[in-house]
């Protein structure tokens, strides 16, 4: 899970943020309005954690600008804020903010809020979904081929995820990474080759092919649509 972190204060965006890595997200950090803007238009992200009070713009305008953005519509915002009034509360939700913790927040709540997010957001689609013989678990984080199970890892979990969503279309080692890594993590040059051999090897017992393609990067067929 990809989360966008909007903060302007360091040392709390620097807590937060390690508390959100340990429980098992890829996390990115921005501390103004302008960098959260960069982040969105050229990223994808499962959740925004939001400050109200950025020094160049208010989070509610973020909020408003998600939702009026096709694809950023249905996108989860927590908002963090120091504001305790019930009216601004009220107002950030009405905006579109889909919950609202004040400010200070304790670590185990603010993950606590975006599990409950994530299991939200992941209601709305299909939690199991099928590749001709290979069936996926979207909550569960489980593969199978037939009736056996998959042992896979939380990076090429990931990374199947990925190309599943992603069926028969070009994507690039670019934005592979930016699926399975944060931007602050240390990363092989061959990292992501390793992990597409790795696929390839655990998926060819279900006829899926994940092919190369020279200079752009990979795709992962549609079972049966290979020719022959």
């Amino acid at each position: 899970m990809h989360i966008l972190l909007i903060e302007d204060d360091d040392l709390l965006a620097d807590g937060l943020s390690r508390s959100l890595k340990q429980a098992g997200y890829v996390v990115e950090v921005a501390s103004d309005g302008r960098s959260a803007e960069n982040w969105l238009a050229s990223a994808s992200f499962d959740l925004v954690v939001l400050d109200l009070g950025l020094p160049d713009l208010d989070g509610s305008v973020i909020v408003q600008r998600l939702r009026e953005r096709g694809r950023d519509r249905n996108l989860p915002v927590l908002v963090l804020s120091a504001r305790m009034e019930l009216e601004e509360r009220v107002r950030l939700l009405d905006l579109g903010a889909d919950d609202y913790l004040v400010k200070p927040v304790a670590a185990v709540e603010l993950i606590a809020r975006v599990r409950a997010l994530v299991r939200r957001a992941q209601s709305m689609v299909e939690v199991y979904f099928s590749l001709g013989r290979l069936r996926l678990d979207s909550i569960g984080k489980r593969a199978w081929i037939d009736e056996r199970v998959i042992e896979l890892s939380a990076r090429e979990w990931a990374a199947v995820e990925f190309f599943a969503t992603r069926v028969n279309r070009i994507v690039s080692k670019e934005q592979i990474t930016q699926a399975l890594y944060g931007w602050d993590e240390e990363i092989t040059p061959n990292a992501i080759e390793k992990i597409v051999s790795r696929l390839r090897a655990k998926l060819e017992p279900a006829g899926i092919t994940i092919r190369t393609v020279r200079g752009l990067g990979y795709f992962l067929e549609q079972p049966g649509d290979a020719t022959t």
